[in-house]
């Protein structure tokens, strides 16, 4: 069985989309049209854009959406997915590869979750780190122990066995990297981002985003969607509408996602979008099974 899964926010370089732009018709009409939605012209930032100019919020999350959606409409009947999942942002491209959005729909949803994000970031100092070398149980256990209100710390992306970013304010942040390394961490090393995704801090985004997807027309999917939230596969559209609003301030289970997926028969993993992130993490999450292939349509 074959699983299309889709990647999240960092994914984005320069020149991302311009070859199915100038080469694909029904590409062109796509973009095209998102920059009409959007109000500003995306694909220029997108194809001769600085890294800079990509890193803005209102460009980062519709980009990324826009590559990941648009190879995937374009690729027609090679778009043969049993199942699919993206991981936080790309579950959004993963919902409307599967049917349960449209492409306007998602791209609105996307653009309006970008922003509330941007103003969540910028409501208090915050940040992630990458634990690296440590059991997931022991991180949760630190995270545990210095999580309060006013000093958040929880684990964020469960991003495969042996990684696990976590989110919060910058002190617990910063505390709570002290004391990984303590506990024997081979690395917890602060990431470069202005806010702490997946993480109660995020609440002030996920009240504003929840009014806008309660307010959009979901649909049954054609294929079932892996959430981030319970890791679980989901055909109900309005059990996906719930996970999707819930999924802003609670951690990403892409360990578990995976492993649901290779236990439901999924064989055969094809990362749709930019880079090769989720390749990396597939192939430590499936590490010494037989019979798993893992490539990228990029």
């Amino acid at each position: 069985m074959k699983a299309f899964v889709f990647p999240g926010q960092g994914a984005q370089f320069t020149g991302m989309g311009k070859d199915l732009y100038d080469n694909n018709p029904k590409a062109k009409e796509l973009f095209d049209k998102a920059n009409d939605i959007l109000g500003f012209e995306i694909t220029k930032i997108m194809f001769e854009g600085t890294a800079e100019e990509l890193k803005q919020t209102k460009v980062t999350q519709p980009a990324v959406f826009l590559h990941s959606v648009i190879k995937a409409i374009c690729l027609g009947d090679e778009f043969d997915a049993d199942m699919t999942a993206g991981h936080s942002l790309g579950e959004f491209s993963a919902l409307v590869a599967a049917g349960a959005l449209s492409f306007e729909d998602g791209l609105k949803l996307v653009s309006k979750r970008a922003m509330a994000m941007q103003k969540a970031c910028e409501a208090a100092p915050s940040t992630m780190a990458a634990i690296i070398g440590l059991d997931d149980a022991k991180i949760e256990e630190i995270c545990a122990s210095i999580n309060k209100p006013g000093n958040v710390v929880v684990p964020a992306n469960y991003n495969n066995p042996g990684q696990l970013v976590i989110s919060g304010n910058v002190e617990a942040i910063n505390e709570a990297c002290e004391a990984m390394k303590e506990a024997g961490a081979k690395r917890a090393l602060v990431l470069p981002v202005g806010g702490a995704f997946h993480s109660p801090l995020m609440q002030p985004a996920k009240d504003e985003l929840q009014a806008a997807i309660e307010a959009t027309e979901f649909h049954t999917p054609r294929i079932p969607v892996y959430q981030n939230v319970d890791a679980k596969a989901h055909t109900d559209a309005n059990e996906i509408k719930q996970n999707l609003i819930a999924q802003l301030t609670a951690p990403v289970k892409w360990t578990y996602e995976v492993k649901q997926m290779m236990a439901d028969g999924a064989t055969d993993f094809v990362e749709c979008g930019p880079g090769k992130a989720l390749q990396g993490m597939i192939l430590k999450i499936a590490k010494g099974v037989e019979g798993i292939t893992i490539d990228g349509v990029q």
